[in-house]
Formats: C-alpha cells, sequence, structure tokens
C-alpha cells in the first residue's frame, strides 16, 4: 500500500523507478502514522551531537543540491525547510548507532554498493555536522532547529522577506533532513542519506548513490530505507 499523501519522486529514472518499487515491496522498514502518535514528528529529525560539532564539508553541498534539484523540487514547493543538523540514524525511530555490520544487513542496492563507500558512510555519520547557508537550489529555504523555524540568513538564488513571512501563512514546504555524505577513496562515488517529512505525518527516507563523472556528480540510483503512509488510503496499489 501507497499513502495518497506520498508520491515517488516525480524524476526518477526508468531503472530507479524499478528499482524503488522493488525496494517499496521488500520495505526495510514499513512504519505507519499509528506507529508515530507517540513520537511528534518534529522529533524523527533531533540529533545527539555529543560534543564539539563542526561544519559539514563544502565539497558536499554540490551533492545535497543535485539531491534536492532531482528528487524533491516541484511546481509547489516554494520553500525548502531543512534541519540544521546531519542525521545520523537511517530510521526515524533509531536508537542504537549505525554500524557497518547493520547496515549490511539491511542489503541496501541488493549488496551492490562497494564496500569501501558502506564503510566511510557509517564512518562520517558516527557524529551530527551543522549544515550552514551554502546550498544552490531554485527555491529559497530556511533551516529547522529542534523543530523550530530559525531567523533567515544566507539563501539562494531567491531571498525572503521576514516581514512578509510574519504576516503571511507559510508557503507551501518541503521539509528534508540529510546525512553527511561518504565517498570512496578515489572520491569517485558517493553515498548520501535523506529525508522528507511532510506536515500530515508521510515521508519516506532514501539512500543516494552518486558516480563522479569528471567535475560533475550524477545520481546512478536511490534506494528507499523507510516509508511513512496514511493508514486512511487502504485500497490504493502501487504498481
Amino acid at each position: 500500500m501507497l499513502s495518497s499523501g506520498l508520491s515517488m519522486p516525480d524524476r526518477l529514472t526508468v531503472a530507479e523507478t524499478a528499482l524503488y518499487a522493488s525496494a517499496m515491496r521488500k520495505l526495510a522498514a514499513i512504519l505507519t502514522v499509528g506507529c508515530w502518535l507517540g513520537l511528534p514528528w518534529q522529533a524523527a529529525f533531533s540529533n545527539e551531537t555529543g560534543g564539539n560539532v563542526v561544519e559539514a564539508p563544502a565539497e558536499d553541498y554540490p551533492l545535497y543540491d543535485r539531491a534536492i534539484e532531482r528528487l524533491f523540487l516541484t511546481s509547489r514547493a516554494r520553500l525548502l525547510l531543512i534541519e540544521r543538523m546531519t542525521v545520523t540514524r537511517l530510521l526515524p525511530n533509531q536508537t542504537e548507532p549505525m554500524t557497518v555490520e547493520w547496515f549490511y544487513e539491511q542489503d541496501y542496492f541488493m549488496g551492490r554498493l562497494p564496500r569501501e563507500l558502506a564503510h566511510d558512510f557509517v564512518h562520517v555519520n558516527s557524529a551530527a555536522a551543522r549544515l550552514e547557508g551554502r546550498f544552490r537550489v531554485g527555491v529559497p529555504y530556511r533551516f529547522l532547529s529542534n523543530g523550530l523555524i530559525e531567523e533567515p540568513e544566507v539563501f539562494s538564488r531567491k531571498a525572503l522577506k521576514v516581514g512578509r513571512l510574519a504576516q503571511a501563512p507559510m508557503p507551501s514546504s518541503e521539509h528534508l533532513a540529510f546525512s553527511k555524505i561518504g565517498r570512496t577513496l578515489r572520491n569517485d562515488q558517493a553515498l548520501l542519506y535523506v529525508e522528507q517529512v511532510r506536515s500530515e505525518g508521510t515521508g519516506a527516507g532514501f539512500l543516494v548513490w552518486f558516480e563522479r563523472k569528471g567535475v560533475d556528480w550524477k545520481i546512478i540510483e536511490t534506494d528507499v530505507v523507510w516509508t511513512i503512509r496514511d493508514e486512511s488510503s487502504e485500497g490504493e496499489e502501487f504498481p
């Protein structure tokens, strides 16, 4: 079953769509709105930083931008709400630290990820990092900290007027959270986790696999880690 409130990203390739469908059928973790009744949806993005917090590397932002533009920007998006701190887990209700052994047990991408890429991804995400105003996407964005929207700082190509926001309803937004990015030793492949939760409680988490071609990064595959569906949508089938 798939919620009518959660649709597959609009611009996946045929291969990615097939992988998406396969992942949806096997679903390493199927979460429902009901199982989150005792957990506010903002808390799904909380991080335990535990010590000095470092900034996310500047070279990671082009990959964040590529994932946003490819998977989440639609004609309805007017504002991005981005969690200030990166996440260090792959499931919203996951409390134990992520380990390499656990990661391999999930069989993401049907076990085809290079081992060094999986190892580096788990290693770099052992601690959270702080995201800064380095995103370069086609819509404005605001950062979220502890469920609260921060004051504007640096935006991409369009600036938001604080006074206008204070007087008008918040525009249609996408709520996203990112991991830090793992890379191979040759820096020719990279792995990112990104999750999206909508205000009504539906959402999904994705692993995004990149490959570098010259100086450009290309998304070669995505895999669904989890999905939250609305229980009221029973009867709708995903092909």
